[in-house]
């Protein structure tokens, strides 16, 4: 019953959120009409066009049109590419999913180690250090990060070629390859903020009572931290962990145009510019939607 609840509470919101992006596009200057025709076509060839879109029909007529499609895998089809907006999202979609799955992995390989080692020391040299680091990466922009990591990777140390992104349809290999560094960008200021957090928890969490009787008992440091203190920490964790990769799924725009890679972000980029609405909504559809079905996992943890 508690699943249904929590099934029936995602749709609603995912409804709702599909409504608001749909009305925001309409109240928006410009339609598929005038981009197809372009400014210069007749006002009555715009308004043939628009009858025969279904454009000139009641909003919710036109809505109820798109989500269908949207539960069909229909989406429409892109005013600038000709192409269905399905099948624009499916090719760049894999090479996004990718660059996120290896950007959490880092930051899980990264902040968990150092995290923990943090708070099994805390007040040392070590950690002072580390929280030197931590307020260093975490003040430091995505997209900056990128261009550092481009310039002193790509061009002094030639680890890659920035700009050079293979697709993962042309060499999967050599997608992963490249994903790394584009990765790195997003996951270091992430990472650093995860190990912040987790620190914080497991320090709050030596302060209790069971973590005292676990002493009693002659356990280590070291085990009372990752037999007890860890448990009872990653609740709290997961939650957080959960925000930042809602974040990172739903794409990280910004590094995808530092590094050319051939993603959301830049299909996002393009068609906006384009006024490619059919695909904006899309986009902005599946951000929303990815956010909703994470965070509402991490909830129902």
């Amino acid at each position: 019953m508690k699943w249904v609840r929590k099934g029936v509470a995602v749709l609603i919101a995912v409804l709702a959120l599909s409504f608001v992006t749909f009305l925001a596009f309409q109240v928006l200057p410009g339609d598929a009409a005038m981009l197809r025709l372009g400014t210069n076509a007749t006002p009555e060839a715009l308004e043939t066009l628009r009858e025969e879109m279904g454009l000139n029909d009641p909003l919710l007529v036109r809505y109820g049109r798109w989500i269908g499609g949207v539960f069909t895998g229909n989406l429409g089809e892109s005013a600038v590419y000709k192409r269905p907006v399905s099948e624009l999202l499916w090719q760049v979609l894999p090479n996004t999913l990718l660059m996120a799955g290896i950007s959490i992995l880092m930051i899980l390989v990264i902040a968990f180690p150092l995290g923990l080692l943090y708070a099994r020391f805390p007040g040392s040299a070590v950690d002072r250090a580390g929280a030197m680091v931590n307020q260093t990466m975490m003040a430091i922009p995505a997209f900056f990060l990128g261009l550092l990591i481009s310039v002193v990777l790509g061009l002094w140390f030639r680890m890659f070629t920035p700009g050079a992104f293979v697709s993962y349809d042309e060499s999967l290999s050599g997608c992963l390859t490249y994903l790394i560094f584009p990765a790195l960008a997003i996951a270091l200021p992430k990472a650093a903020m995860t190990v912040r957090f987790l620190r914080s928890s497991l320090l709050t969490e030596r302060s209790k009572d069971y973590v005292r009787t676990a002493r009693s008992k002659g356990l280590s440091e070291g085990k009372v931290l990752m037999l007890h203190m860890l448990p009872n920490a990653l609740p709290g964790v997961r939650t957080f962990i959960g925000v930042i990769v809602s974040e990172i799924i739903a794409g990280s725009i910004v590094v995808e145009q530092v590094f050319g890679v051939n993603g959301l972000g830049r299909l996002l980029i393009r068609s906006i510019s384009n006024r490619d609405y059919n695909v904006v909504q899309a986009i902005v559809l599946y951000i929303g939607i990815v956010v909703l079905l994470v965070n509402s996992g991490m909830e129902s943890e």
